[in-house]
């Protein structure tokens, strides 16, 4: 959309996928992925922070807002009528955060309680498939930080997120812990407009660059970076 850009939109923050840091700069897992392609494109990124919803529904695109979406979005069969999305680049499922001293292991622990969920996620699809049997009630809140912190401000008893980021914020506030995971399945994409054939094109430049990465090393260590581990 923009000359010598590669524009991304995203929805901050999601950390370690993408966030500001102290200095203001977004970085994270997803931007130095997105970062590889800019370097094939011969061009630089330029971020753009966006209502996940947007991304998701393909809205950012019908408006030329970005060249691609990335954001830790899981593909799934619903969004795949409203976006293109590359090849899966991340394996992630359903994580439950609560208070160490809670006891809670198990959703049904939760009934008569409230449970934190991140608007327009999977996680938020899940806490509300699971609702009915477990009986809490769903508090939900617009961005990641906002629904995990409802945790440790006590606002809610438990929340649903990404694994990946929940692990995070557990290590960086440890009163908080992650006492459960539901095996979920799910998979990340980076996002292109459907139906476009500029976005054919970045997509299949973004799959080459995806495939390359895991054969010469590069995605391994920018997952080391980020999660501190070797991809299992």
């Amino acid at each position: 959309m923009t000359p010598g850009k590669l524009t991304v939109c995203t929805h901050l923050s999601y950390k370690p996928f993408q966030f500001k840091d102290s200095s203001n700069k977004v970085v994270g897992f997803d931007v130095d992925m997105m970062d590889l392609v800019a370097k094939k494109l011969g061009v630089t990124q330029e971020i753009f922070d966006i209502d996940f919803a947007s991304m998701t529904s393909g809205a950012v695109f019908a408006a030329r807002k970005c060249d691609a979406g990335a954001g830790a979005v899981t593909i799934t069969d619903k969004r795949k009528e409203a976006v293109a999305f590359s090849d899966p680049y991340f394996k992630a499922t359903q994580a439950l955060l609560v208070k160490k001293d809670s006891g809670i292991t198990e959703l049904s622990q939760l009934r008569g309680k409230k449970l934190g969920v991140q608007t327009d996620t999977t996680g938020q699809i899940y806490a509300e498939d699971n609702k009915a049997a477990n009986g809490y009630d769903i508090v939900v809140f617009d961005d990641m930080p906002t629904t995990l912190t409802g945790v440790l401000a006590g606002r809610v008893a438990a929340a649903i997120n990404d694994n990946g980021v929940v692990y995070d914020f557990a290590k960086e506030n440890p009163t908080t812990s992650v006492t459960k995971e539901f095996n979920t399945g799910e998979q990340y994409g980076f996002m292109v407009q459907k139906d476009n054939a500029n976005a054919a094109a970045l997509l299949a430049v973004i799959n080459d660059v995806l495939k390359t990465s895991k054969a010469d090393g590069s995605y391994d260590t920018i997952y080391k970076k980020w999660f501190g581990v070797q991809p299992a």
